[in-house]
């Protein structure tokens, strides 16, 4: 029997599989694996072959049908009894579409399986906006910078500050939010980084 056209989306699929395994024959849990699929773990039993492929595609969409929810439920149903992927593989790889159904034991109506509004906002809604990191530059944390040689701090303890030493006048070492040397500590940073501002000024790299 041909199968209708893949209906599914990635994400309905592993909601329908869900649906499925709670609404099917029970199972023993097996607290080595995941009891209820998600897309990453539908993507992975792909990658290794214990999955078809998608069915059809829907611009970059990838679409599913009947197959591979049984196929899916099957998998699960396997693993919760104890079996590895590699015995899961063993038992499914090259099976036949009945055997796969007989272990997945797909209710009848799967239309049922979960509700209507839910299906058509997962489907068909627009995927969130995804914010352009580049376009709307970070908040500013305030900042201090000090000399190695400074004797006195007196940061504004209301706010969390970024301390930076400056070691000449193009090279500052920033330090983390809230940590301020002493004077001993920073002359000990300066003579620790000598070294490393003579190499940067060799190579062209800090002046002088």
């Amino acid at each position: 029997m041909t199968e209708a056209p893949a209906p599914w989306t990635i994400d309905r699929l592993a909601r329908l599989a869900a649906a499925a395994l709670a609404a099917g024959a029970p199972t023993q849990p097996n607290g080595r694996i995941r009891e209820v699929p998600d897309v990453r773990t539908i993507r992975w039993y792909t990658s290794i072959g214990l999955l078809d492929r998608p069915a059809a595609m829907r611009g970059r969409t990838a679409l599913y049908g009947r197959s591979h929810l049984a196929q899916l439920v099957a998998i699960k149903r396997l693993q919760a009894s104890g079996l590895t992927v590699a015995a899961v593989q063993e038992r499914l790889l090259g099976a036949d579409a009945s055997v796969v159904e007989e272990i997945a034991k797909l209710p009848a109506d799967l239309d049922t399986l979960i509700a209507p509004a839910d299906a058509d906002t997962a489907d068909t809604a627009p995927s969130p906006a995804r914010s352009r990191f580049w376009v709307t530059p970070p908040a500013a944390e305030p900042f201090t910078a000090i000399t190695a040689d400074t004797d006195t701090i007196e940061p504004d303890t209301t706010t969390p500050l970024i301390t930076g030493i400056r070691l000449t006048t193009d090279i500052t070492l920033l330090l983390p939010t809230g940590r301020t040397p002493d004077a001993a500590a920073r002359a000990a940073i300066a003579e620790a980084a000598q070294p490393l501002l003579d190499l940067l000024n060799r190579l062209g790299l800090s002046e002088a």
